[in-house]
Parts: C-alpha cells; sequence; structure tokens
C-alpha cells in the first residue's frame, strides 16, 4: 500500500507542478507590479484593522486564521526534509517561492473576497465559490470542493497529529496514543464551538507562538554566529549549483525548495482563500494584502528561521537518493523534526527537544483547526441548501477520527497523503486562479485607483467592472446611503 501511495506523490509532485508553481508566481508578481513588494508598508497597516460584523471576523483573526493554516510541521519538519533531499540551496529556493507565492496568494485572496456571500449568519467564500461565480464552471466548483473536503478533512490532518505525536514521543516519552487522545479532546472543544470560537483561538496563539519560534532562532543563531558566513555563501553557492559538495543537486535543490515552499505557505493552493472570505473589510484587496503578509511570516520568516538554526549548527544529514550520501552530520537520524531538535539542544542542552516538541505542538494544532474549517466551508458549499443537518457532525467525527489514527501511523505514509491532498488542491486552483485573473487584476486597479487619490478604498463591483459579485452591490450600496 505503501509503495502506490509513494507512486501516487511521484506523478503528483513531478517537475511540472514544480514548474507550474514557480510559473505562477512569477505571472502574478508580473501582472501585478509586485503587488506584494510595493504595499508592504499597507500590508502591516491593514493587518491591524478592527473592523468586524455578527457575520465577518476581523482582518487580523482572518490572517492569524490562515497563519494557523501556514505555519505547522511544514516549517519544522518540512524544511528538514528540503535539506536533507535538495542540500542547503533548496533554502535559497524556498524563499524565493515564497516572496514569489505572495502574488499568488494575494490574487486568491481578493477572489475569495469578490464573491463571498452570507450562509447560514456567516460568511462563506473560498476556491469553490469564486470558481462557480466567476468561471461559471458548476462542475469545476464541485470537483474542487470535492477535492479539498476530502484533502482537509482526511487525508492531511494526520500530517500534523503525527507529527506532534512523534515530537511528543521524543522529548518526553508520551506514547502517541495518548498523545492522540489529548489532541481529539481538545480540537472536540474548539472545533464544536463554530468559526467565532476558531477564529478567536487561532488570534490569541498564532501571535504568541511565531514570536517565541523566532526568538529562539535568535538566541541559537547568536550562540553560532561565528558559523553565519559561511553559512550563507554556502546556501547560495549550493543554489546555482557552484559548490563543490552540492553541485550536482542543483535540481533537487530547485525541486525540494519550491515542493516544500508550497507545501508549508500553500499560496495558491486555496487554504487560505477560505478564512480571507471570512473577512470584513471594505475592499477584496485589503484582505489580499493581508494574506499577501502571511507568506512573508510564513516562509520567509518561520521557515528560513528553522533552515538557519540547522544548518548553523551543523545539525543536518544530506542524502539526495538511496545510496548517494553528501553529509552525514547526523548518522542514523531520519529527516525531520529531530534535526531541528538536536539543533536547538545544541545552545538549550536537555531543554531544547521538548521546547521544539512545544512549538511543533502549537504550530500544528492551530493548523488542524484551520483544516476543519475549510473542511467544513467546503462542506457547506456542497451542501448549500443544508438539507443535510447531519453531515456536519459527521464531518467533525471523522476529522477527529482521522487525528487520533494519524497520530500512530508511519511518519511516511501521513506526509505522502499530506502531499497527495495539497498537490491535487495546487493543480486545481492553480489553473482557476490563472483564468481568473482579468477579474483579479480589476480589483487590483480599482484599489490602486483610490488608493492614489488619498481615499479608504470601498468596493463597488459596478465601477471595476466585475459580474456576480452580489454581495458588494449590496455592500455599496448601503454604504453610500450612510
Amino acid at each position: 500500500m505503501e509503495a502506490i501511495i509513494d507512486t501516487i506523490v511521484g506523478y503528483i509532485w513531478s517537475d511540472a507542478l514544480v514548474y507550474l508553481a514557480l510559473g505562477v508566481g512569477i505571472y502574478f508578481t508580473v501582472m501585478t507590479r509586485g503587488v506584494q513588494f510595493r504595499y508592504l508598508k499597507e500590508m502591516v497597516r491593514l493587518l491591524f484593522d478592527k473592523q468586524t460584523s455578527t457575520q465577518g471576523i476581523s482582518s487580523f483573526q482572518a490572517f492569524c486564521m490562515a497563519l494557523s493554516g501556514r505555519i505547522g510541521v511544514g516549517n519544522i519538519a518540512g524544511v528538514a526534509t528540503a535539506i536533507a533531499a535538495g542540500g542547503p540551496g533548496a533554502v535559497f529556493w524556498m524563499v524565493v517561492m515564497g516572496l514569489l507565492g505572495g502574488a499568488s496568494a494575494f490574487i486568491e485572496s481578493t477572489l475569495a473576497q469578490v464573491y463571498k456571500h452570507t450562509v447560514d449568519g456567516q460568511y462563506r467564500g473560498g476556491s469553490p465559490f469564486y470558481i462557480e461565480r466567476g468561471l461559471k464552471m458548476k462542475p469545476f466548483a464541485i470537483l474542487v470542493a470535492t477535492v479539498t473536503c476530502l484533502s482537509y478533512g482526511v487525508l492531511v490532518p494526520g500530517v500534523q497529529a503525527n507529527t506532534i505525536a512523534d515530537s511528543f514521543d521524543t522529548a518526553f516519552n508520551i506514547s502517541p496514543a495518548v498523545t492522540g487522545l489529548i489532541i481529539v479532546a481538545m480540537l472536540a472543544v474548539i472545533i464544536f464551538g463554530g468559526v467565532k470560537r476558531i477564529a478567536s483561538f487561532a488570534g490569541k496563539v498564532v501571535p504568541f507562538m511565531a514570536i517565541g519560534y523566532i526568538l529562539m532562532m535568535v538566541i541559537v543563531l547568536a550562540f553560532n554566529a561565528s558559523n553565519l558566513p559561511a553559512m550563507f555563501a554556502l546556501i547560495f553557492k549550493s543554489a546555482f549549483g557552484m559548490d563543490a559538495v552540492f553541485g550536482g543537486i542543483v535540481g533537487l535543490a530547485i525541486s525540494w525548495g519550491v515542493r516544500r515552499a508550497v507545501f508549508s505557505n500553500v499560496a495558491g493552493a486555496g487554504e487560505a482563500t477560505f478564512s480571507s472570505a471570512a473577512a470584513e473589510v471594505s475592499h477584496p484587496a485589503k484582505q489580499g494584502l493581508v494574506q499577501s503578509f502571511s507568506i512573508y511570516i510564513d516562509t520567509v520568516v518561520v521557515c528560513t528561521a528553522t533552515a538557519l538554526m540547522i544548518l548553523s549548527t551543523g545539525m543536518y544529514n544530506v542524502i539526495p537518493e538511496e545510496g548517494l550520501t553528501l553529509v552525514e552530520n547526523m548518522p542514523g537520524i531520519e529527516a525531520g523534526t529531530a534535526f531541528t531538535q538536536a539543533a536547538v539542544s545544541t545552545v538549550f542542552s536537555q531543554y531544547g527537544s521538548g521546547f521544539v516538541a512545544i512549538a511543533i505542538f502549537l504550530f500544528a494544532f492551530t493548523c488542524l483547526i484551520a483544516y476543519y474549517y475549510i473542511a467544513e466551508t467546503t462542506l457547506v458549499y456542497l451542501d448549500n441548501k443544508l438539507r443535510y443537518p447531519v453531515l456536519k457532525p459527521l464531518l467533525k467525527i471523522i476529522f477527529l477520527i482521522v487525528c487520533f489514527t494519524g497520530s500512530m501511523q508511519s511518519v511516511g505514509v501521513m506526509w505522502a497523503l499530506g502531499d497527495i491532498g495539497f498537490g491535487s488542491m495546487c493543480y486545481l486552483n492553480f489553473i482557476a486562479i490563472v483564468l481568473l485573473s482579468k477579474t483579479a487584476l480589476k480589483v487590483l486597479k480599482d484599489y490602486d485607483e483610490q488608493m492614489k487619490l488619498g481615499l479608504d478604498p470601498i468596493f463597488d463591483p459596478r465601477k471595476a467592472g466585475v459580474e456576480n459579485a452580489d454581495f458588494w452591490i449590496a455592500y455599496s450600496d448601503k454604504y453610500h446611503k450612510r
């Protein structure tokens, strides 16, 4: 069975997806004139916009919900596997993909806002919604919703639960079964509480965990400051095939750097579109900018923090393929959380492993909460008439069972299933947002024009030339009647 899963992963995560992700990121960076760079200051300002309502959540809460999905085991274990398979050069390409992915994140999150609507008293939206309303291709939308629901409800959660259990077993010698029960109990309290409770939890925990992890990196790097110049030189030379040891695997450096960046920040895969649609903003581009900023936090800051700790301490192996060992600083240690735990332990001694385990728990647990919200939103789309009320509680039960069983399964199988889920969504959503790029660019043009006039942008789809944005027509009319 494991061999079959690995074969499927090989087909999905071929060079085609790597170059598609890079190509889409470059395309949107050019077409938006580098929106992720030229509006950086505005992103930070918008992040703290506290506008909210009974139907929607604040931009910051939506940002934290999206970031809770982006920041997970991919930032700790995923970075380690990228280095192990692609060498230090993979770190460079991971950051490049993160910078380019900011444009893709802007496009998809802006589209989610454009085509959102109110369902059962709450804002709902995301990739299936904008495919149906923007592209007018309902069969395609149903396919995307089904794949997304299966991915986030069944295939992907096991990666996060498994990594939590593995790190707790290593650091505290706690049985994976016990960890699995703890995860399920805590998740049940939150996901049965609804969207508001999910957003509130994410808004409180995500900033704390990200800042704590970055502080840990700063301390580790301070103790290894003398190694930093050589480390940065190694990353750059390896990325372009100029290093004597890693020069022959530059293709793997690009492939694994892009692959793990996409797995970590999922820019363009549609993940953040669901939380983006839940935000209360006056213009769709505002939430697009906020979500673009989340890519910087995820990949450029947190992923890089992990990579720098691992490389500066030398706690890594590079084994690109079976029978080829380029570096073996940690004999017999499998790539993953162990690299990061060993790196932190060089400074924090016996406490390092435990600190990383707690960080992984916070990262992965908030990820699981985001996954459930996405799975539920796609279920709402598939059953938009609410004809089958039993589906929501059934999804909750299945999700909790997957998390429990996933905590006790093979690490390799869980990562492979996660790769299948993320990869499948990437292909579908990349196609959708490219086809809808004209609409997203109209929205950005409208935002640019209002910003140049010194206005606080208010979106009116009729002026922007955007069709089927019913929510925003009503919003604009209501605003101008004030």
